[in-house]
């Protein structure tokens, strides 16, 4: 059976911490970015923020700063303080801030699909980027996939290995849409180079 396109951002596969929380880090997000979902790649902006990652299946500075996994900020729409595993893009008073939560740790895992690209075993070792895609706005679900596979030392995933079981299940099989367990190759927690 071949693998259909189910993107769902990076869902975390290993990390130091424990469940369910693993290493969540605090983050601010400026009041009016645009939305960012469950699984979404995040980078740094010039201003101490962290943005939704820009696509970065070429080459080029694409140092990230975490996987978004969920975020609080007083709604001004409730009239309270919201929990939520997406940031909408809105919903604060401009003088606010949103508290997001990363996952930034370096030696965390994550499972994620490739994109209509042929997945092979030499894929193992390489270094992949993304491409954002559609969140989902009813489950607040990314719709990141990965990208170019290659050698450029700034792309930031490396492919630690094919998610082959249990076999049948969609991206299991050869080809494309095959999920990949990656590790960050270039995440703020790594890299020495500021933004």
């Amino acid at each position: 059976m071949a693998n259909t396109a189910a993107y769902n951002g990076f869902q975390q596969y290993s990390g130091n911490g424990s469940a369910p929380t693993y290493e969540q880090v605090a983050v601010k997000i400026v009041y009016n970015a645009s939305a960012i979902y469950y699984g979404d790649p995040v980078e740094p902006d010039g201003n101490g923020y962290v943005v939704v990652g820009t696509t970065s299946s070429g080459s080029g500075n694409t140092q990230i700063a975490g996987i978004f996994v969920g975020c609080k900020y007083l709604s001004v729409s409730q009239k309270r303080v919201v929990w939520s595993n997406y940031w909408p893009g809105s919903d604060v008073a401009s003088s606010q801030t949103v508290e997001g939560y990363i996952i930034n740790d370096p030696n965390a895992k994550f499972v994620a699909q490739f994109g209509n690209v042929s997945v092979a075993q030499n894929y193992v070792n390489a270094n992949v980027g993304f491409n954002i895609g559609t969140g989902n706005s009813t489950s607040g679900i990314s719709g990141a996939y990965l990208a170019t596979v290659g050698t450029d030392s700034s792309l930031p995933f490396r492919v630690v290995d094919l998610v082959t079981t249990p076999p049948g299940v969609n991206g299991t099989e050869a080809g494309a849409y095959q999920k990949a367990i990656v590790a960050f190759n270039n995440v703020s927690t790594k890299q020495l180079t500021g933004v």
